[in-house]
């Protein structure tokens, strides 16, 4: 069933579908991961990290919304449920049990860089079908970059 017409062509919002898709479950499986992480985190810098990890949960939560809403207007149907998130996302496993600060910040950084190197992909994706959403993944790739610039920056030597 067809709710909302996309403006889209049916092989532009394939497209278009596919990269916001793959966005939404990465995005919700960040935010997972740094809340399993603000949840297990142990170390001298517990708390500095384990406040920087509800900005990560937070931030992730805020660009998955925008990235299903964009779907939606676009009359494709997002999909966050935890079989989705848990069958498709592309973010390394994270530890279970307590994880030490230094390994919370190594496993983020690696969260990230899956992420942002996925993002940059749909930005070439898109922007030849939806311009639009390319420039939606464009601001959020370079949020997450920030991020991840901050978590890198945790553990410089």
């Amino acid at each position: 069933m067809t709710v909302v017409k996309s403006p889209l062509s049916d092989s532009d919002q394939r497209v278009t579908g596919n990269a916001l898709q793959s966005a939404l479950v990465d995005l919700l499986d960040l935010s997972l991961v740094a809340k399993q992480a603000h949840w297990n985190l142990i170390g001298p810098r517990f708390r500095s990290v384990h406040l920087q990890l509800d900005e990560v949960v937070s931030n992730a939560r805020a660009y998955a919304d925008t990235v299903a809403e964009r779907a939606s207007a676009l009359g494709i149907n997002p999909d966050g449920r935890a079989a989705t998130v848990a069958k498709t996302s592309g973010l390394p496993d994270f530890p279970s049990g307590w994880v030490r600060d230094t390994e919370v910040i190594e496993a983020l950084v690696a969260s990230f860089a899956a992420v942002i190197d996925r993002m940059r992909e749909r930005v070439a994706a898109t922007e030849r079908p939806d311009p639009v959403t390319q420039d939606l993944f464009i601001g959020i790739t370079a949020e997450l970059e920030k991020e991840a610039w901050m978590f890198q920056a945790e553990n410089a030597r």
